[in-house]
C-alpha cells in the first residue's frame, strides 16, 4: 500500500484543475493499449488507433519511445509533468514542460519506468524530449482537439458533482471512488494505490486533482531528483471522471414521469444525475435551446434540480428532491 502524508492545510487549500496535457496523455495511453473501457471509448478507439498505429510503423523509435514511457509500473516522469496550479493553461503551454526536458533527463525517467536499460536506439538519443512532444501534439490535434469542448464539458461536470459531495460530506466522501485504491485513511494519510511503494511527505505542498474523461489514472509530484525525505513541492492526482465520453446507452425516461412532467422535460430531468450544460442537453435530446430552456427554468423554480457556475459554463444536476422523484417513477 502506497500513501501520503497530506496535512488539514494542504486539503483546504487544494484544487481542481484541467489539463488539456493530461487529458491528451490518457488517450495515448488507451491508443498504447488498444483497449477501451466503455461503448463510447471504443467508438474513439476505432475511429484512431488505425492511424495511430500506422504513423509508429513509420517511425521505429518513437514506437520503442512509447513503450519504455508507459512502462511495466510507472509512467516516464518526463511525460506526465505535474501539472500547474493555475488552471486552463493552453495545450502549447503545457507541452513545452516535456519539450525543454534535457536529454540525460528523459533517459533517466525512462530507465526507471522501465526498471531496466534502455534498447539501444533510446540509450544513444538526444531527442527523445522532442520526440515525445510531437506524438502528444499528433494525438492532441488529430484525435482530442476536434472533441475537447465536449469532453472539457464532462470535467467542469465532474468538479461541480465532487465538490457537491465535498459540501456534503467532507474529504471521505470527495475522494471516495476517485481512482482505484484511493481512499482517506484517517491521521492525515490519503492512500493513493494499492501498490507497495514509498510513502511521500505532501504536507505544505500544492495538491492538485485533475479529471481526464478516459478511464485512465496515475500520479505526479515535482520534487528534486534526490530527496531523502520524500518531500515534494507540487503533486497531483489524475483520475477518470464520471460521464461516458459518447456511445453509451442512458437511461429511458419511465412513461409515468412522462405523463407526470411532459416527455420533454422528464427527458431532461432523467439526464441530470450527473451535472450537464445547456449545449450538452440540447445534443442529448434533440430538443432546440428554447425548449430545452423552458425546461430548466420549470424544474428549477419546482427545486428538482439546481445549478452551479464552472469556469464560463452553467450546469444543472438534480437535486435531492429531484432524484427521489426519478426513482420513485422507475420502480
Amino acid at each position: 500500500m502506497s500513501w501520503w502524508q497530506v496535512s488539514a492545510d494542504t486539503l483546504a487549500t487544494s484544487r481542481f484543475v484541467t489539463s488539456p496535457l493530461a487529458e491528451t496523455t490518457a488517450c495515448l495511453k488507451i491508443l498504447h493499449r488498444g483497449a477501451a473501457a466503455h461503448a463510447g471509448e471504443r467508438d474513439w478507439l476505432d475511429a484512431h488507433l488505425p492511424r495511430y498505429r500506422e504513423r509508429l510503423a513509420r517511425d521505429a523509435t518513437t514506437a520503442s519511445l512509447v513503450r519504455a514511457a508507459l512502462g511495466r509500473s510507472w509512467n516516464a516522469t518526463f511525460l506526465t509533468p505535474t501539472p500547474a496550479d493555475a488552471g486552463d493553461r493552453a495545450f502549447a503551454e503545457e507541452l513545452e514542460q516535456v519539450r525543454r526536458t534535457p536529454a540525460a533527463t528523459a533517459r533517466a525517467d525512462l530507465r526507471e519506468s522501465l526498471s531496466g536499460p534502455l534498447p539501444a536506439p533510446l540509450d544513444h538519443s538526444d531527442d527523445l524530449a522532442e520526440r515525445a512532444a510531437d506524438l502528444l501534439a499528433w494525438v492532441w490535434t488529430e484525435t482530442v482537439l476536434p472533441s475537447w469542448p465536449v469532453r472539457k464539458h464532462i470535467i467542469e461536470a465532474d468538479v461541480v458533482a465532487r465538490t457537491a459531495r465535498l459540501g456534503q460530506g467532507g474529504w471521505v466522501t470527495a475522494l471516495a471512488g476517485m481512482r482505484p485504491g484511493m481512499r482517506w485513511l484517517g491521521q492525515n494519510r490519503l492512500q493513493i494505490t494499492t501498490c507497495d511503494s514509498p510513502s511521500l511527505e505532501v504536507s505544505g505542498a500544492q495538491l492538485m486533482f485533475v479529471p481526464v474523461t478516459p478511464s485512465q489514472s496515475w500520479v505526479c509530484w515535482n520534487a528534486p531528483r534526490v530527496a531523502a525525505d520524500r518531500t515534494v513541492r507540487r503533486c497531483a492526482v489524475v483520475y477518470p471522471c464520471a460521464g461516458a465520453l459518447a456511445g453509451a446507452d442512458r437511461a429511458p425516461v419511465p412513461e409515468s414521469l412522462g405523463a407526470l412532467l411532459g416527455t420533454g422535460r422528464a427527458a431532461v430531468l432523467v439526464l441530470l444525475d450527473t451535472p450537464k450544460s445547456t449545449t450538452q442537453l440540447v445534443a442529448l435530446t434533440g430538443q432546440g435551446l428554447g425548449s430545452v430552456g423552458r425546461h430548466l427554468k420549470i424544474l428549477l423554480a419546482a427545486h428538482l434540480i439546481q445549478r452551479r457556475r464552472a469556469g464560463r459554463s452553467v450546469l444543472y444536476f438534480r437535486s435531492a428532491t429531484g432524484t427521489t422523484l426519478v426513482d420513485a417513477q422507475s420502480d
